[in-house]
């Protein structure tokens, strides 16, 4: 152990005193409140509590990241949403704009001089799909408006390892800084508030893809949506190729279109097998009231949640649930779905017609390997005698790794801040996105995003649901005199500095 490092002493205390902190070396920094993780999470909370009066100097934003919206930009790009094209979400769901007005497609109206985006709006989803914004424009007006808050004056790099409390009150954040940065290995700042918001730990694979990977040492033929996988599309642009897509979300859906707008534009002969593991056939849901529709394998919601889930009658019900019916709720509504886009469903018709897109249901065995590399796919399906499929690529769609033992920092709480696991698996939070068993006198420590899933409230891993968490944290955090409160003349004058992109004193 060097001077400036965590202690074996320090390892294993829950409290810290400040003197143990003082003894071991480490630097201590105070800061009112530190938010952890350095995403549009972390973003849109100091985005909120500068709009309500805190000062710069009284918040920072711990990251290795260089922007806020870097890791969210390299997640859609990595799954086929580059800048240009459109993501799942609404037109008022902005994290630069707490007020939603304009909305985006006002502003993309605006500055293409075209009424298109506006008549989609008025006319969907009756005689137009949802209207979504382009990434890259979450992308500008995100950097705007960081500009516009002095985001940079708040954030500091460097990989966060720990938050504990503070004997006597609040928390300590440990932070590794790059290197050569600081004289020390690790520097703490002390905070009455923390704020995590920390995305989601890792990749996801399927069982079987985990298991064969790690077997195989493969890591250029099967791959996941959300890892760089180019070299699978430049590889089928020079030679014939069988592609096995495995997931039936909005990411199988982007990458199917990605593979059919190769194939379409450069003439190639792509061969896809997409397996469902459950095929959906039409409406489906509990009941009259609660259904969506489905269709081909998919099953179809505009967005990742209902409307109603971001601010209307599921929203309420969900607050008002008891832990096990939330958990039951959040299976219906939350499930797996993508969205019915008009150009999309005509590339699949012509896919389908053309016999070179193959829907299959079944459960996958296991994976092996050809001597010439190429991957065999054995399937099991209940109505039919297992099958065999070759390919050159297996893309696996089904998502990102949330669980809080993956990470860090999370498992780091449960076992020594007090934290404890929901019905979900995620952290239990309060009404205001307090993380219960993690208080310590009067310090708070807040949540949000992804790691809150499970809770009082449903669509937290999504623009409206980080900006309805850093809201409720914020007002929490003006009952305790951190910040203002935010009437009428306020959000009205503080609309109108956004309005002009007045930067913030």
């Amino acid at each position: 152990m060097s001077w400036g490092d965590l202690t074996p002493e320090l390892l294993h205390s829950s409290v810290w005193a400040d003197g143990l902190v003082e003894s071991a070396g480490i630097p201590v920094y105070d800061m009112p409140l530190v938010s952890v993780g350095g995403g549009l999470g972390s973003f849109t909370l100091v985005d909120v509590l500068r709009i309500r009066g805190v000062a710069t100097s009284a918040m920072r934003v711990l990251s290795t990241s260089d922007t806020p919206w870097q890791t969210w930009e390299y997640l859609t790009r990595v799954s086929q949403l580059p800048a240009h094209e459109r993501i799942r979400s609404d037109s008022g769901a902005r994290p630069d704009n707490i007020w939603g007005f304009p909305s985006y497609a006002v502003q993309e109206a605006w500055q293409e001089r075209s009424l298109k985006p506006l008549l989609q709006v008025l006319t969907e989803p009756i005689l137009a799909d949802f209207y979504s914004p382009k990434a890259g424009m979450v992308t500008w007006t995100v950097k705007r408006e960081a500009d516009r808050i002095g985001y940079w004056e708040m954030l500091v790099k460097g990989q966060v390892r720990m938050v504990r409390k503070r004997l006597g009150g609040g928390y300590f954040t440990v932070l590794t800084p790059p290197p050569g940065t600081s004289p020390t290995k690790r520097v703490a700042l002390r905070s009455h508030y923390v704020h995590l918001a920390v995305g989601y730990p890792g990749l996801k694979f399927l069982d079987d893809l985990q298991e064969f990977r790690q077997r195989q040492n493969e890591r250029y033929r099967v791959v996941n949506a959300y890892e760089p996988h180019e070299h699978v599309y430049d590889q089928l642009r020079k030679r014939p190729g069988v592609v096995v897509v495995r997931g039936a979300g909005i990411v199988a859906s982007r990458v199917l279109q990605r593979l059919m707008d190769d194939r379409e534009r450069y003439g190639l002969q792509t061969q896809i097998v997409h397996l469902f593991r459950t095929y959906v056939t039409g409406s489906h849901g509990p009941h009259l009231f609660m259904r969506r529709k489905g269709g081909d394998g998919w099953a179809y919601q505009a967005f990742t949640m209902p409307k109603s889930a971001f601010g209307g009658q599921l929203k309420a019900q969900f607050r008002k649930a008891s832990p096990e019916r939330r958990a039951e709720l959040a299976k219906v509504v939350a499930g797996t779905t993508t969205p019915k886009l008009a150009r999309w469903q005509e590339q699949m018709h012509r896919a389908r017609q053309g016999r070179w897109y193959h829907p299959v249901q079944a459960v996958v065995e296991h994976i092996a390997q050809q001597p010439d590399g190429r991957l065999v796919t054995h399937t099991r399906s209940a109505n039919s005698a297992g099958m065999q499929y070759v390919s050159d690529f297996i893309i696996d769609c089904t998502g990102l790794e949330a669980d809080m033992p993956e990470h860090r920092v999370l498992d780091d709480l449960l076992k020594h801040g007090g934290a404890r696991p929901n019905k979900a698996g995620r952290l239990q939070v309060g009404p205001n996105f307090e993380v219960l068993g993690a208080e310590n006198g009067d310090g708070v420590l807040y949540a949000s995003g992804a790691a809150t899933a499970g809770n009082h409230f449903l669509a937290v891993d999504s623009f409206l649901g980080m900006q309805t968490a850093a809201l409720d944290i914020a007002d929490d955090l003006a009952g305790r005199g951190f910040c203002k409160g935010l009437g009428p003349v306020r959000s009205l004058s503080q609309w109108l500095k956004w309005a002009a992109n007045r930067r913030l004193a």
